[in-house]
């Protein structure tokens, strides 16, 4: 914000307010007891019959006054909060916007140059195939950023068919990674066997799918490593069940962690790092696990020792 205009800064206004209001209710109470003061002087000192004088209950008035100047101040406070939560809000939506738009506009700038290429120069068919398979990883992902976008708003409008079925998680996901081994092929991927046979648990195969391939991305997004790894336990916890995603990522600091699930927030966006991810990736692992009646927790050890997201699943 700028320096010129500090004193325009919300919060400033917010405490201004309050002080000016508790001062107001004050000096008014001081007043009122002045004035009942002088009052009572005055009908001791004419000897005036007291219920000749319209009374009132002193301490009655000022509970009174002090309830609703109580209600005053809580509905300000519930409109700033309301207020910076939605400032807050359009700010990681204008973040995301931007992001966004670069996430879309690189992969197309990289095919106009592919095929201007292809356009304008004779190449070898060990050069033509080398080009394609550039253009097929940029409509890759063109199109899973596109699918997060419909994905997003189909969750939200709840359009999806609430058909859930009874799975055998370890065959489930097991089944995914097997199913897309083309997208971790440079990816060490084990699915640790849990030490007792699991029961079914009732999901639904579609939304449970995304939430797999949103927390595996994830895992490979934010990795520097040689061979990025991904590493998925059960662990009996109780009654619950506990199935931990963990990667040998870049990891996060712990100020992060309580923020990363948020809508549109996006780890890095300071003046000298430059955000990764859209911002709705870990948003949709943590809405699908709230559709399955699941929580989604995440730990890490700080930078450079990798990232643990655990699915917590009742009994």
């Amino acid at each position: 914000m700028n320096t010129g205009k500090w004193f325009l800064h919300p919060i400033l206004i917010f405490i201004l307010s309050i002080f000016a209001l508790v001062a107001s209710l004050f000096l008014y109470i001081y007043w009122y007891m002045e004035a009942s003061v002088q009052m009572r002087a005055v009908i001791e000192r004419f000897h005036i019959d007291s219920g000749q004088v319209l009374t009132s209950q002193a301490w009655t008035v000022i509970v009174v006054l002090s309830l609703l100047v109580g209600i005053i101040l809580m509905g300000i406070f519930s409109i700033f909060v309301y207020g910076q939560k939605t400032f807050q809000l359009y700010r990681l939506q204008n973040n995301f916007i931007n992001s966004f738009t670069h996430e879309l506009k690189t992969p197309v700038t990289s095919l106009q140059l592919f095929l201007q290429t292809l356009g304008k120069h004779e190449l070898s068919r060990e050069d033509q195939l080398k080009y394609v398979q550039y253009m097929l990883a940029d409509v890759s992902r063109l199109s899973e950023n596109i699918d997060r976008i419909l994905n997003l708003a189909r969750i939200e409008s709840k359009s999806y068919v609430h058909e859930f079925v009874d799975a055998d998680l370890l065959s489930t996901i097991k089944r995914f990674f097997q199913d897309n081994v083309h997208l971790f092929r440079d990816c060490r991927v084990r699915v640790h066997p849990p030490a007792k046979p699991l029961r079914p648990y009732r999901i639904h195969p579609l939304l449970f799918d995304m939430l797999l391939m949103n927390l595996a991305t994830n895992a490979l997004k934010y990795n520097d490593s040689d061979m990025p790894r991904i590493d998925v336990r059960f662990q009996h916890r109780g009654r619950k069940l506990l199935i931990h995603f963990q990667d040998n990522g870049i990891g996060m600091e712990h100020r992060e962690i309580p923020k990363i699930f948020r809508k549109f927030y996006q780890i890095g966006r300071t003046d000298d790092m430059s955000a990764k991810g859209s911002g709705i990736g870990l948003y949709l692992v943590r809405t699908i696990a709230h559709i399955h009646k699941w929580r989604v927790a995440a730990d890490s050890d700080g930078i450079g020792h990798g990232s643990v997201f655990t699915l917590i699943l009742p009994a």
